[in-house]
């Protein structure tokens, strides 16, 4: 990747985190017709993966798999392998969140094969955190469990302080799942805090996992239980809300 394309791809991964969809949106045309004039593949593929990820913070799965296909598509026909991998991440975010599992586990696995081929330790697991999510959506509790729990450690033992969030909203998830409403609330606090603490928002499907969870806690809870749990849980250092305080 050239340093036109490395600068492009962090600017815009920067502001899609903080939000900035607009702004995403006029970077990642202006790149597309860049990159195609510079015969830059990698240019253009992140283009299209940063339109994808535009497409599905909106809602439109279909428009988000149309254009990780074409950047897909790009990746393939330069040859090289670690261009596929942002596509192939954003084709099993959208079968996950279309709510085809089975598909959206496969595609997973396979995402995780090729960044375990790719040398990309963090975006192996990143990929085992969405095939957690998937698991338990397919009502496999301790399989789920597990992949947190293994998540969990690599994250705090490795000081991989931009996972961090996304482990918050595991937590959340988990207790979500055995019925402990009240743990969930607090959890949803912690992983708000972590995101805002990073300056950054959660990712489409985490997103939606975290707007499903915070009804359902609220709905079994009432808003002022959930509230009084979710002021707890932003007040809470990540570690501390799991425990690793004494370590």
């Amino acid at each position: 990747m050239g340093e036109k394309a490395a600068s492009f791809s962090e600017n815009v991964r920067s502001a899609f985190r903080r939000g900035e969809t607009d702004a995403v949106v006029r970077m990642s045309e202006a790149e597309i017709e860049r990159a195609q004039a510079a015969d830059d593949p990698a240019g253009e593929v992140e283009a299209r993966y940063s339109l994808a990820r535009v497409a599905i913070r909106g809602g439109d799965l279909p428009g988000g798999e149309a254009r990780a296909r074409e950047a897909l598509a790009v990746a393939l026909r330069s040859g090289d392998r670690s261009l596929e991998e942002r596509p192939r991440h954003v084709l099993a975010g959208v079968a996950r969140m279309s709510g085809d599992l089975v598909r959206a586990r496969e595609l997973y696995r396979e995402s995780i094969a090729l960044n375990e081929a790719l040398g990309q330790p963090k975006t192996v697991n990143s990929e085992y955190h969405n095939l957690a999510f998937c698991e338990l959506g397919l009502g496999n509790l301790d399989v789920a469990r597990t992949l947190f729990a293994e998540n969990r450690e690599r994250v705090f033992g490795n000081g991989w302080a931009d996972f961090v969030p996304y482990v918050c909203v595991a937590g959340a998830a988990l207790a979500t799942a055995e019925g402990d409403h009240l743990r969930a609330a607090r959890m949803i606090g912690v992983a708000d805090a972590a995101f805002a603490a990073l300056g950054q928002v959660p990712d489409p499907d985490d997103a939606a996992d975290l707007a499903k969870m915070r009804a359902a806690a609220i709905e079994a809870l009432g808003p002022a239980a959930f509230d009084k749990e979710y002021a707890e849980g932003q007040r809470l250092d990540p570690r501390t809300a799991f425990g690793y305080d004494n370590r």
